[in-house]
């Protein structure tokens, strides 16, 4: 039986089967706010048999937010899952999943007690071969119903508090299109009101654990489907680019030879239909996207707002972002000046770290160049461009983390925008994964990249180079301790030396017998600054 038949007759058989584990996805599991499948391997919930996990409440943060939501209790993602769940699977040890029968990131194994470390490739750098066979897992992600999830139709209220599921089915590829579209959209208020001014996947702190979480995903997705264990997103490295290298037949898709906005029929990708495009649709209907075909791909790069994003990133503006110290800072959005991450994001000049939502650096800057598909946030994802694009993010991200190694307490606890503290729950992910926990090196996740892997010979200076920049931003102190020292020195000898002065002017009887004591010969002075 084909994977597309089987998709389909679980269809029909699930009562009621997004990013919600279709297990979860019917009345009882809703109106009792509990997603605690079992494990097949014990048939426990969680597989708590076997010491996997068990079912538990959930411990939401109580940290404050910031401003930039001014509401409570009308957006089902805030304080996430608790509107649909308050109790889920907590796995142990190196287990993780909804129903804690996978490993933990980086980990392999029955046990999940192999530790492993896959390479992510520069694009340009795979064999035909290996290219032909990324494309190909990209159009079977495409064509493939996913088995664990599904997507929800309608909010909690339209559910009638859970009483009245909404879910469909969807295939691999486009369940991560959704997922994005679902972090990103308005706030429904009611009537035709919306509230914009909201994001759990952009514009704040997460913006960068948020996508190495969606990526690690959705690259483990394609291993299932595909029984590829050793799959790893390929990236795109587009400093100094000129025009969109990757845009061609071979690879993601050339320019057609009569439409210019759409891709050539000499690429598959020309076939794939878009989902999720329509906010305003949405917005105006008070509906969710529900993954219908929405047209084609949609491509034209260069041909955007030169006012905005005038040319795609330089190398030396990437070195400048790398400089920044702070990984955020002031109001932790889109209006915040020297932050690594807002400056990354695109939001501050890349030039000057100061914000200046006029322009697009960086990120956003491939995003607006693209100019189509890729350039409207919400549907971004259906361009498979995308996940070469953000490979790379994260790739600088992981160079800012190995450059500064920042202790977690860098990342903000409290007052960033909702969503985006550090222990809030990512927005839609179930299994829950809080935005703190992806704020280390990608190794200690199970992946590096290939322009990373340091020659033998330069680990050294890779270990010695956040010490030399802690003490180039000292130097001025040091300095400073270094004459206060010599000043105190200088003092204590004359002293020293006055006193020896002044005891040998003393008679021969009261003189201190210093030269007979049995120690004299061991005694050592150590000053001590």
């Amino acid at each position: 039986m084909s994977l597309f038949a089987m998709g389909f007759l679980l269809g029909i058989l699930q009562p009621s089967t997004g990013q919600f584990p279709r297990a979860c996805a019917n009345t009882a599991s809703l109106l009792k706010k509990e997603c605690c499948p079992p494990w097949p391997g014990d048939g426990s919930p969680c597989g708590e048999l076997s010491s996997r996990g068990s079912c538990q409440n959930i411990l939401l943060s109580q940290a404050p937010l910031g401003p930039q939501f001014p509401f409570s209790g009308v957006d089902d993602r805030e304080d996430w899952p608790s509107v649909f769940y308050n109790r889920t699977c907590r796995c142990e040890g190196n287990f993780m999943g909804f129903n804690c029968g996978e490993c933990k990131f980086g980990f392999s194994g029955p046990n999940c007690t192999e530790r492993q470390l896959r390479t992510r490739r520069n694009i340009f750098q795979l064999t035909t071969r290996e290219k032909d066979k990324f494309l190909a897992y990209l159009n079977l992600a495409k064509n493939t119903p996913t088995q664990d999830y599904v997507i929800a139709t309608g909010t909690y209220a339209q559910m009638n508090n859970g009483s009245n599921p909404m879910f469909r089915n969807i295939n691999v590829y486009d369940l991560f299109v959704w997922m994005h579209y679902y972090a990103s959209r308005d706030t429904l208020l009611g009537g035709s009101s919306v509230w914009r001014d909201i994001d759990f996947a952009h514009e704040a702190p997460g913006f960068l654990p948020w996508h190495r979480v969606f990526l690690l995903l959705w690259e483990r997705e394609i291993q299932k489907i595909t029984g590829d264990e050793n799959f790893t997103i390929p990236y795109w490295d587009w400093r100094d680019a000129e025009d969109c290298a990757v845009c061609t037949d071979e690879y993601m898709g050339g320019r057609h030879p009569s439409n210019p906005n759409l891709l050539s029929p000499a690429s598959f990708f020309s076939s794939w239909q878009v989902i999720c495009t329509r906010s305003e649709e949405y917005n105006s209907q008070q509906s969710l996207c529900n993954a219908t075909s929405e047209g084609p791909i949609l491509r034209n790069p260069g041909n955007n707002d030169k006012s905005r994003t005038p040319r795609l990133p330089s190398s030396a503006e990437v070195e400048f972002c790398l400089s920044l110290t702070q990984y955020e800072s002031g109001s932790m959005d889109k209006m915040a000046n020297y932050s690594f991450r807002n400056t990354l994001e695109g939001f501050a000049d890349p030039q000057t770290a100061i914000s200046n939502t006029s322009q697009s650096g960086l990120h956003n800057a491939l995003h607006i160049y693209m100019n189509g598909s890729m350039s409207q946030v919400q549907g971004s994802a259906n361009d498979p461009v995308f996940v070469l694009h953000h490979a790379f993010v994260d790739s600088i991200f992981e160079r800012w983390l190995r450059r500064h190694r920042p202790m977690l307490e860098v990342y903000p606890a409290a007052n960033a925008p909702i969503g985006h503290n550090r222990e809030n729950y990512m927005v839609p992910f179930i299994p829950l994964y809080r935005n703190g926990e992806f704020f280390k090196s990608s190794r200690d996740l199970g992946y590096d990249y290939e322009y990373l892997q340091e020659p033998a010979q330069n680990a050294l200076e890779e270990f010695l180079v956040p010490y030399l920049e802690q003490a180039r931003q000292i130097w001025a102190w040091l300095v400073g301790a270094a004459v206060i020292g010599g000043v105190v020195t200088a003092l204590l000898v004359g002293l020293v030396l006055a006193c020896r002065k002044k005891r040998r002017g003393t008679s021969s009887e009261i003189q201190p017998l210093l030269i007979e004591s049995e120690d004299y010969n061991n005694v050592s002075y150590q000053s001590n600054f």
